[in-house]
């Protein structure tokens, strides 16, 4: 097993040609850039983050990755409308490695169900413990029972849970009902 493999791990959302994925706290872009080439030129992967020097790096990432169907949002997914997405727009949301770090989480499964279509799919992917100083404090570490409880309370179903999401990782996909 890896870290964690973006490539592998959107995998899980059978993304097809021509979908529209928005990617919540894009951070490093690497999970933007695999799901950019599953959607091809004719779908579209909205990079969505706080931080500007994330987004200007992504933006870089994208011109050496030739991935011209990636745009990026300067957003705050921590609000309803925050991510300046259009209201049932996206086929998929992508929550990597993010869910330990935002302190409003319902607000922010509440911004990936304003955005997703009607059976449109969440991947989920959290650390699972604290790592010998990798990764989140014990403290902020979201069990992975605690997520899907979260995305349950808020009307998704559990698509599946996987345990090959990377080292010290978890994963679901949920589907919005």
């Amino acid at each position: 097993m890896a870290f964690s493999d973006p490539r592998k791990n959107v995998g899980h959302l059978e993304l097809r040609e021509g979908m529209r994925v928005a990617d919540f706290g894009a951070g490093s872009g690497h999970y933007a850039t695999a799901l950019s080439r599953l959607v091809h030129d004719s779908g579209r992967v909205y990079a969505i983050d706080l931080q500007k020097e994330l987004l200007r790096r992504i933006k870089n990432l994208s011109r050496t990755e030739h991935a011209g169907n990636i745009e990026v949002i300067w957003g705050d997914i921590e609000q309803v409308g925050g991510s300046k997405l259009p209201q049932n727009s996206m086929d998929a949301v992508v929550m990597s490695n993010m869910l330990f770090q935002v302190e409003h989480r319902r607000a922010a499964v509440e911004e990936a169900k304003r955005v997703l279509k009607q059976g449109g799919k969440v991947l989920v992917i959290d650390w699972a413990d604290s790592f010998g100083g990798l990764g989140p404090r014990p403290e902020d570490v979201v069990k992975p029972e605690s997520a899907q409880a979260l995305f349950k309370d808020l009307g998704f179903s559990t698509v599946k849970e996987f345990s090959d999401a990377g080292d010290h990782h978890y994963g679901f996909v949920f589907k919005k009902s």
